[in-house]
């Protein structure tokens, strides 16, 4: 960590035991940042705690700590079986609570306590089993614990610690429900310790501390700056054909060794990766429908370096820690202020150096002045020269793009009403000639048919004029004879 992130308080100095000790120096660390350093003595005595702070500056490590030392200090509840956790961490994504574990892991190792991680997307028996067999602390996603609980696999009487990481996104996520069930089914506040960690401590966050926590202390640690002081932050004003060219240029001379490229949609990422694939850059996509496996694969990739870039929605813009990301380029700017904040909180983190490098579009600039609105100054903008816009190869396959008020999104040309783009072919049954049909070349048209004569009617007899018709649903009564 860098100087200028932490303070003069050494975790040797909080009381913290030497089995949490030996974790913190496996760590690396040393002195607390500021978020550790205000709300680590309040948890370690006991009190509830809502922090605010900056993305990477420490707050798992602080929730982490401080759950580790109540175990320790606080005998297990009588009777308690050991399906029943003693501590409950909850994550937005499963990111987030993978990396949640293995920090947990490095602090833990000499504690002595059984970790469980519990998410949706893989492993759905062998989670039962572990659960089953017992653990002391619970590391998951709302939606596969909540499943796990309805089959009575375990429950929450026994809990005395309770964790909500990244509040304020689980708001975004839709599991303000799924978290107020779990919370009623544990001990009362007051009889447990509860931490509550985010980056913004909006209103209805604060609402729900109060609601389920036992007075909470609020620690927000204000900057100056909303975004992290290490990230150089830039925007170019770009047509939309712009973009992709732009992009590869950028990659390809700027020194990024690790880089993050964020779209708002699976489908432009998965075009994105097609283009920087055709034109010699390795890059892969992590977005929401990505199977669980190969997300882990690849975040373990770039992670340590095999892949250079990876292409994202924003399922990887919060709670991953992945280390030395040199560069985020928002190839789509967010729609939601906030979301820019823990784009770019990917580079620079814990006290390192970056590069933020954002693309205001015909599509997404309206949002520029939002988001500058929201970190409270201007972002630089860079013109953009000739040199900075390579000629590309086309890739031989990639995703169809999506269409946005006639135009293809990032390609900039138009499409009709088939679906064709760029002045191609629509796409459609009139799109190329049938296989069979082939047309003769200067055939002669045949001579117009003669017209036919008018067909001849026969005379009709004389006609009759029709009785007039019953009314429909009444039958018609017959004369009665004049009275003279």
């Amino acid at each position: 960590m860098s100087t200028e992130h932490l303070t003069a308080t050494p975790f040797a100095g909080l009381g913290l035991a030497d089995s949490l000790l030996q974790g913190v120096r496996d760590a690396g660390f040393v002195t607390c940042t500021p978020i550790q350093a205000q709300t680590l003595p309040l948890a370690l005595a006991g009190r509830d705690v809502a922090g605010q702070a900056q993305t990477g500056t420490g707050k798992t490590a602080a929730f982490l700590l401080a759950s580790f030392h109540h175990l320790l200090n606080h005998p297990a509840p009588a009777g308690r079986r050991p399906n029943q956790p003693r501590a409950v961490m909850l994550a937005p994504t499963r990111e987030l609570a993978i990396q949640i574990h293995k920090d947990a892991e490095v602090l833990g190792k000499y504690t002595g306590f059984k970790l469980g991680l519990v998410y949706g997307g893989t492993g759905y028996d062998s989670q039962r089993r572990m659960l089953e067999e017992g653990i002391d602390i619970l590391i998951g996603t709302p939606g596969r614990i909540i499943d796990y609980f309805k089959q009575h696999v375990f429950d929450l009487k026994a809990v005395q610690v309770m964790v909500l990481d990244e509040a304020d996104r689980m708001f975004d996520l839709g599991f303000i429900k799924d978290i107020r069930f779990l919370l009623n089914r544990m001990p009362p506040p007051a009889e447990r310790l509860g931490m509550l960690f985010s980056a913004t401590l909006a209103y209805r966050v604060l609402e729900l501390a109060y609601e389920h926590m036992n007075t909470p202390e609020l620690i927000k640690i204000e900057t100056e700056k909303v975004t992290a002081d290490k990230v150089t932050q830039i925007v170019y004003h770009t047509a939309n054909d712009e973009k992709i060219p732009l992009l590869v240029g950028l990659l390809r001379h700027m020194d990024a060794t690790r880089s993050l490229v964020f779209t708002n949609t699976k489908g432009a990422a998965e075009r994105v990766q097609g283009w920087l694939a055709a034109n010699g850059l390795r890059a892969e996509v992590i977005s929401g429908d990505v199977p669980q496996l190969k997300r882990q694969r690849l975040l373990t990739e770039f992670s340590s370096g095999q892949l250079p870039i990876m292409v994202a929605t924003d399922v990887a813009a919060r709670g991953l820690h992945i280390p030395d990301v040199s560069h985020v380029f928002n190839f789509d700017l967010p729609q939601d202020a906030e979301d820019y904040v823990h784009r770019i909180g990917r580079t620079a983190r814990a006290g390192a150096t970056g590069d933020a490098v954002s693309f205001a579009c015909e599509e997404y600039a309206f949002s520029l002045l939002d988001i500058e609105q929201f970190i409270g100054h201007k972002i630089p903008v860079v013109r953009i020269t000739p040199e900075m816009l390579p000629a590309l190869e086309r890739p031989a396959w990639r995703p169809r793009p999506e269409r946005v008020h006639g135009r293809d999104r990032h390609g900039g040309g138009r499409r009709d009403a088939k679906g064709g783009s760029r002045g191609g072919p629509a796409r459609g049954h009139h799109s190329k000639p049938k296989p069979h049909a082939k047309p003769e070349a200067h055939a002669p048209r045949p001579p117009p048919e003669a017209p036919k004569p008018a067909p001849v009617h026969e005379a009709r007899p004389e006609h009759k004029p029709h009785a007039p018709r019953a009314i429909a649903g009444r039958r018609r009564q017959p004369e009665k004879p004049a009275i003279g």
